[in-house]
């Protein structure tokens, strides 16, 4: 088991950057004019997360694949109004298409661990390494953009999601509590029975048509969960119009759940992702940071790194 004082911090870095890149004027560049918004501006998210909540462990989750195909197989309209000309890669503004290797490059200069695995999501490789981390005793913190991600909230092992709805320097912790406060689901797995029902428009995801995200945490709370749901259609009580909606979408609701729930046990490798102390490459990371015009950005996540890093043993994830 982990001492106590130590903590995972999971980043969905898509989620992230994206949002860094919204965020962080477009005349922030390089000295040769080339945007380097995103780039700063997880950088600078990075450092202030690491001040802010003092991480022992940190991972930068990442997207090896954005679509894998056993979520297309089972629903074709997975993420599709996403798909870019080529009918493969994700329609990303070339701006930012262009950042994303630097984010990667200045990630290893820095020795921040940079996790993926083929043929899953960034959110596959948060839920493995958030099980891992459990199993080793160490809470975890996941910081996102993305809603999906609340069905690993459990207060029992002291997994949280750190949402960015209000910025970094403003998080809304979700634990049960919001959950239940929010959505009317007691707990991550009944979040996930939710979304399944209700869809996600964002993602390509139907739902069940007519019902909407209070009939659907209301179905979720009386039933228990979504296979107590289906089990409960001939329930006298079930209303005839929720009951009809649900049989007529019984081929989405048998596919859909595994396409909503987070892989726990995707393939990623085994390391220690310690929060580094001090740059694991400084000359290639000052040689970035000058090529990229990211000096102050790369000081702040370096200066915060050498304050909060945690010295002692740590397991591996």
């Amino acid at each position: 088991m982990g001492a106590k004082s130590e903590k995972s911090l999971l980043l969905d870095t898509a989620s992230l950057y994206f949002r860094a890149f919204y965020g962080v004027p477009a005349t922030i560049r390089s000295p040769d004019g080339l945007p380097v918004n995103a780039v700063r501006g997880l950088l600078e998210m990075i450092a202030r997360l690491v001040i802010d909540r003092a991480p022992t462990h940190l991972v930068a989750c990442w997207d090896d694949d954005w679509r894998p195909a056993f979520r297309v197989e089972a629903v074709p309209s997975y993420k599709a109004h996403r798909v870019g000309p080529d009918g493969v890669a994700e329609q990303v503004p070339p701006d930012l298409s262009a950042q994303v290797p630097v984010i990667a490059q200045v990630l290893a200069a820095v020795g921040i661990a940079r996790l993926g695995a083929p043929g899953f999501e960034a959110d596959d490789v948060i839920g493995t390494l958030a099980t891992r981390s459990v199993a080793a005793g160490r809470p975890v913190d996941i910081v996102t953009g993305d809603r999906d991600l609340f069905q690993l909230v459990d207060d029992d092992a002291h997994v949280r999601v750190l949402y960015t709805v209000k910025g970094i320097r403003d998080l809304l912790v979700v634990d049960q509590a919001v959950l239940a406060e929010r959505y009317g689901v007691a707990d991550g797995p009944g979040y996930a029975d939710l979304a399944v029902l209700r869809g996600d428009p964002s993602d390509g995801l139907p739902g069940v048509p007519g019902v909407g995200e209070k009939t659907a945490a209301g179905l979720v709370r009386t039933y228990g969960s979504l296979a107590g749901v289906l089990a409960a259609l001939d329930d006298p009580g079930l209303r005839p119009a929720v009951r009809a909606r649900l049989d007529a979408a019984r081929e989405y609701l048998d596919v859909a759940p595994a396409v909503v729930r987070v892989v726990r046990d995707a393939p990623v490798a085994h390391l220690d992702p310690r929060l580094p102390t001090a740059p694991a490459e400084p000359a290639v990371l000052a040689e970035l940071a000058a090529r990229w015009g990211l000096g102050s950005a790369v000081g702040r996540l370096t200066d915060a790194l050498a304050a909060r890093a945690t010295e002692g043993s740590a397991g591996t994830v």
